[in-house]
């Protein structure tokens, strides 16, 4: 059922174990095992689109579930009826996080590194392939922005660790063979590769203007380091370096990325019977979930 309609039917729980039908089923097994505290905090989480009772469903609401809370969905879409496995959202989100985090401290210059080779392993291996199949997972449950997004950026490190390999594809010494030594060509080239990225992360974040304010600031802030990374690397300095103050400043939203999209993750990790709190996403103000609520409580 919709966040609200699960706030109404069970303001009360004592009063809604009262009452028969199969939504009290639906409650009664998303709130097993929970005391009648418990219960009523998930019910109270529930008007704010997260924990155990924000994703139950009613044959009105045509088996929507509410925007994004730890699904990797920027709006209302339908589920997959009976899923016999994990949401693979917080698995791609992570894989993500830790990938963009080890390479956006190298690019604001901790401990004084300069060569990003050491993602190369995550990039194949984390970023790249768990990514990937995260993505595809989010295809089989009919999430069409999840799989398009968690594909994309698997494909994104499969595609930068291959750049980056030492002697195994030869584009950066090919480059710099064909700039006479220089790595001008290389790194305008890579420019327009993260150019590239850059147009494509919008459209995304146009897809999460009606969503969360933590889903929205996942896509703004990775947006921002593709754009400052690739005009780095489009402008050198007399060093012939890509310019360090936008490098940093790239890597600066890079890490601010990374951890919100650890906090997404956690979103969809974290309910009451694993964690002591779960998690607010901030519905914002005009989205669809956001008037839902309002129009309810203007109605009561």
């Amino acid at each position: 059922m919709s966040t609200n309609q699960a706030h109404n039917q069970y303001e009360n729980p004592a009063t809604a174990e009262s009452n028969g039908g199969p939504q009290h089923h639906d409650f009664e097994k998303a709130t097993h095992g929970m005391s009648h505290e418990e219960k009523q905090r998930a019910v109270h989480a529930s008007r704010f689109g997260y924990g155990p009772l924000a994703h139950m469903k009613t044959n009105d609401s045509g088996g929507l579930l509410p925007a994004f809370g730890g699904e990797f969905q920027p709006g209302l879409y339908k589920g997959v009826e009976n899923r016999k496995f994990a949401n693979p959202a917080p698995l791609g989100l992570s894989a993500f996080a830790l990938t963009t985090f080890v390479l956006s401290l190298i690019n604001v210059g901790a401990h004084d590194l300069t060569e990003p080779n050491i993602v190369i392993a995550l990039a194949f291996g984390y970023g790249g392939l768990v990514q990937l199949l995260a993505g595809m997972w989010e295809m089989a449950v009919g999430n069409t922005f999840g799989a398009t997004a968690l594909s994309s950026y698997g494909g994104f490190w499969l595609s930068f660790a291959i750049v980056l390999t030492p002697g195994g594809f030869q584009i950066e010494s090919t480059l710099e063979e064909a700039g006479g030594g220089s790595l001008t060509i290389f790194h305008h080239s890579f420019s327009l590769f993260l150019w590239g990225w850059f147009v494509f992360t919008t459209v995304l974040l146009i897809c999460t203007l009606k969503s969360t304010v933590a889903f929205f600031l996942l896509f703004f802030t990775l947006d921002m380091a593709f754009l400052f990374l690739a005009i780095a690397y489009g402008n050198e300095d007399a060093t012939g370096h890509p310019m360090p103050s936008l490098v940093k400043t790239g890597g600066a939203f890079g890490l601010m990325a990374a951890f919100i999209a650890w906090y997404n993750a956690l979103a969809g990790i974290a309910d009451t019977s694993n964690s002591f709190f779960i998690i607010p996403v901030a519905h914002l103000p005009w989205s669809e979930k956001a008037m839902e609520r309002k129009k309810a409580e203007h109605t009561v």
